[in-house]
């Protein structure tokens, strides 16, 4: 199936590239989230007279979402407290859900599903580098400290 894109996805391609993906998702996931269209000659005529203003709403996300991790990077340290057992495993375990809660109470909203955690879940005391990708280019790191909750 081939689409065009209506803004940069990473790994697959920027604003206007018309790429070849699998059926399934491009219909279930880029289509229906306004990321793609079917290149057909319609929708290529109708991107070529959007085209500046797709850029210019690109630009405009990628402006607030630097500005978003540059108030990360003045967070620091983001600390959390867990319940912990003997030799600092915790009983649960910090998750993407914790970490955007915490930035949140910080006063910065991120949705969960940009927090990464590449080796799942945390599920001892310390510390950890978190990166959260706030666009396509931009990921910022956060250094997230799990103490143990008295």
């Amino acid at each position: 199936m081939e689409v065009i894109l209506l803004e940069k996805i990473g790994r697959l391609g920027g604003i206007g590239d018309r790429v070849r993906v699998k059926a399934g998702y491009g219909r279930n996931y880029l289509v229906p989230q306004g990321k793609a269209v079917f290149a057909t000659q319609e929708n290529v005529a109708r991107f070529e007279a959007r085209r500046a203003e797709l850029e210019q709403l690109a630009a405009g996300r990628l402006g607030e979402a630097q500005a978003l991790a540059d108030r990360i990077a003045q967070v620091g340290t983001l600390t959390l407290s867990a319940v912990a057992g003997e030799g600092g495993r915790l009983f649960g375990s910090v998750g993407a859900r914790d970490i955007a809660d915490a930035l949140a109470a910080a006063g910065i909203e991120v949705p969960r599903t940009a927090v990464q955690l590449p080796a799942g879940a945390i599920r001892e005391l310390g510390e950890f580098d978190v990166g959260i990708q706030l666009h396509s280019d931009i990921l910022q790191e956060i250094r997230v400290q799990v103490v143990e909750q008295h």
